[in-house]
């Protein structure tokens, strides 16, 4: 088997010794240019599997090489060389198209791995897209997007934010960028910002020295150290406290952690995939999120279109969750009727999927039998016959949410029935025993 190629393009006589060395260590083969010029016309007669270069040139700016290797050859895995500290030209390498970026002086060790993940991601097959399209279920024009992007992101390492309402998808979204990249193989760890209490997300993020606090009687690692060569995916990251996003900021820009405690940096190569229901860019002038951070992690941004604009998708994927709720329940696989469907449709979601599978959810546990009907639904009247915008405070949690909105509907229902629970339960399209669950469920009784 041939040797991979690397195209290396710097000025610096001592640099380009150095990377040479290095990756003929590794068993890559290396050509070096000193310029831009030089770099265009090996790229145009020869295949390269990687390609490094400096962001100061003699001829022009290592952006502009990076602008044209992803135009002309997008195949082509190309990693900027920055200065220390000029995370601001890393960026913007990232944006039009860098897989990844070093800083100067180098670390062998952090360069090893960028190059060995780029060599992955050449010799992988891109073509197709086996688990967006397995698991990102829909049709619709916005889904066949989706997978696009999401095909596209895994080619690199630059950092994701992922913006999007409740239960559009965003964790899943993360997983399949993990999944179709070359860290696969490693660890996809996912942590809930707002989740974690205040005090201690420091040492769950970073880790922690036996003895830095009371309860710290062994050493442990952080979340970051966990995910070092995976994919660490911030969940609802407007959450963080300010403390935390300034030393999350720096991990990132360092590529190191100090856990708590500690004397030491420790490399870590992780990839940061970020996501939050919140619009980042509201939180920046409210000032509950920093400026810097928010222009770190949303290298690129990746919107997860919401169930209402992809109404088209309902029926298949209420179909598909319908099923694998049956399945785990142990029960005959149900049949949605053509009334349900519609009236799925119909419904705005404001919940989105999350909240369409915990309505199929309660359907199969109320239906008489293994057809859900559209009464078996219970979507609230005032948006089961067309959208009607909802607005969900983001601090009440779904499930609540929607308890509240099936309380109401069964106490109007009661009130003009004049609380004849027969009558109000055909009001309502159940059964007498389908109403006297939910009402003591709803402690209602």
């Amino acid at each position: 088997m041939s040797k991979p190629q690397a195209l290396v393009v710097d000025d610096e006589v001592d640099l380009l010794d150095l990377l040479t060395i290095t990756l003929a260590r590794m068993g890559i083969a290396t050509s070096t240019v000193e310029n831009i010029a030089n770099a265009k016309y090996l790229l145009a007669s020869k295949s390269f599997d990687l390609c490094l270069t400096d962001m100061r040139l003699p001829d022009g700016n290592g952006i502009d090489l990076v602008a044209h290797i992803s135009e002309r050859y997008p195949d082509l895995p190309v990693a900027m060389i920055t200065a220390h500290g000029n995370m601001d030209s890393a960026v913007a390498a990232m944006k039009v198209g860098a897989f990844d970026f070093v800083s100067k002086p180098l670390d062998l060790q952090i360069l090893r791995r960028l190059v060995e993940s780029a060599l992955r991601l050449k010799q992988s097959d891109r073509s197709t897209l086996v688990a967006s399209s397995s698991q990102l279920l829909g049709q619709s024009s916005q889904i066949d997007e989706l997978r696009r992007v999401i095909g596209k992101l895994a080619r690199n390492q630059a950092p994701v934010f992922i913006s999007g309402e409740s239960g559009t998808g965003k964790e899943l979204a993360a997983r399949l960028i993990h999944a179709e990249g070359p860290r696969a193989q490693a660890a996809f760890v996912p942590v809930n910002c707002g989740a974690i209490p205040s005090e201690l997300v420091e040492s769950e993020l970073f880790g922690y020295k036996k003895g830095s606090f009371t309860g710290a009687v062994s050493d442990k690692e952080g979340l970051f150290q966990t995910a070092d060569g995976g994919t660490l995916f911030l969940d609802e990251v407007a959450d963080l406290p300010l403390a935390t996003q300034v030393k999350l900021l720096r991990a990132i820009q360092e590529k190191s952690v100090r856990p708590v405690g500690g004397q030491q940096e420790i490399p870590v190569d992780a990839r940061i995939i970020s996501a939050s229901h919140k619009e980042l860019n509201g939180e920046v002038e409210k000032g509950t999120f920093r400026q810097d951070l928010f222009y770190r992690i949303n290298v690129i941004e990746l919107r997860i279109p919401t169930l209402r604009e992809r109404s088209d998708d309902i029926p298949l994927l209420a179909e598909h969750i319908a099923a694998r709720i049956a399945r785990q329940a142990g029960r005959e696989l149900p049949r949605l009727s053509d009334a349900a469907l519609q009236a799925l449709r119909r419904y705005h979601f404001p919940g989105n999927v999350r909240e369409l599978e915990n309505i199929l959810e309660r359907a199969l546990a109320l239906c008489d039998d293994d057809i859900i009907d559209s009464g078996d639904l219970y979507l609230p009247q005032s948006n089961a016959a067309g959208p009607v915008e909802h607005r969900i405070d983001p601090d009440i949690p779904l499930e609540d949410y929607l308890g509240e909105i099936e309380k109401q509907a069964i106490l109007r229902a009661l009130e003009e029935t004049r609380w004849n629970r027969t009558a109000a339960a055909k009001q309502l399209g159940m059964t007498l025993r389908s109403l006297r669950y939910r009402l003591g469920k709803l402690g209602l009784d």
